[in-house]
C-alpha cells in the first residue's frame, strides 16, 4: 500500500452556470515532503467549512485503481492526479477499508472515519451536472482520514496498517446504508455495529440511527 501523490489546493472563484462559486476542489500534486496537521495539509484549505474539513475530514483519499473506471466511463483518458479533489491519491486501498483502521504514513498516523459524500462542486470540476449522481452510484467514493499524529508525508511513502477496531465496518457498507431507500434486518444489524465504532463521527451515527428507526421493511 502506497501514497502515490499528495495533492493540495487553495480556494478559488469559478463561474458555474452564471454564478461565481468559491471552491477548493482544484488540487494539484506537490513536490517534496508536506506537513500534515490536525485539520489539513500545509498548502491546502477547504472553502465551505460547514460541509468540508474539520478533524474528521482532514484528508481525503482516492484510489488510483478507480481512475481507469472513470476514464472509460467519461471517455476521457487525461485525468490528472487530484482531479477528484483528493489530498492523497493512493494505491492498494479502496472502499473495502474499515472505519477505524489506523495507518502510519510517513511520520504521521491517521484513522479512517467515513466515506465521501460528493457535493455539486465535483460537478464543477468535471463540468458535468450529473457527475455527483454518477459518482455516488458508482460506489467509488474514496474515504476520509483523521490525523492522530501530525508529521510529514510525501509521494511514495508506504501506508502501513497499525490497528483495526473490533467489529469494524467497511467504508463501502456505510455508503450503501446511505444510499438504501429502506433497511432490512441485515442493514439494521450493520447500523448497530456502526454505532459502536469510535472513529465514525457522531453526525453519521445520529443519521444512521434515525434512518434505521424510520425503516419500513
Amino acid at each position: 500500500m502506497r501514497l502515490l501523490s499528495v495533492n493540495c489546493g487553495l480556494p478559488r472563484k469559478v463561474d458555474w452556470h452564471g454564478q461565481l462559486v468559491t471552491t477548493s476542489i482544484y488540487k494539484e500534486p506537490v513536490a517534496g515532503r508536506t506537513n500534515l496537521r490536525k485539520l489539513n495539509l500545509d498548502g491546502d484549505q477547504q472553502s465551505d467549512l460547514t460541509v468540508h474539513g474539520g478533524e474528521h475530514k482532514a484528508v481525503y483519499c482516492y484510489p488510483i485503481s478507480h481512475y481507469d473506471y472513470w476514464k472509460a466511463e467519461l471517455q476521457n483518458n487525461s485525468l490528472p492526479l487530484g482531479i477528484f479533489g483528493e489530498n492523497f491519491t493512493i494505491d492498494g486501498l479502496d472502499e473495502s477499508v474499515q472505519v477505524g483502521d489506523r495507518f502510519a504514513i510517513g511520520t504521521c498516523e491517521v484513522v479512517v472515519t467515513q466515506p465521501r459524500l460528493p457535493c455539486y462542486k465535483l460537478g464543477i470540476r468535471f463540468g458535468m451536472d450529473d457527475m455527483v449522481k454518477r459518482f455516488l452510484a458508482s460506489g467509488r467514493t474514496g474515504f476520509y482520514l483523521a490525523v492522530t499524529r501530525e508529521g510529514e508525508v510525501a509521494a511514495n511513502d508506504e501506508i502501513v496498517l497499525l490497528d483495526r477496531e473490533p467489529e469494524s465496518v467497511p467504508v463501502s457498507a456505510i455508503t450503501k446504508l446511505y444510499i438504501a431507500k429502506n433497511y432490512g434486518v441485515e442493514d439494521t444489524e450493520l447500523v448497530g455495529r456502526a454505532l459502536k465504532l469510535q472513529a465514525l463521527p457522531d453526525s453519521w451515527k445520529q443519521w444512521l440511527h434515525e434512518k434505521a428507526n424510520r425503516r419500513t421493511v
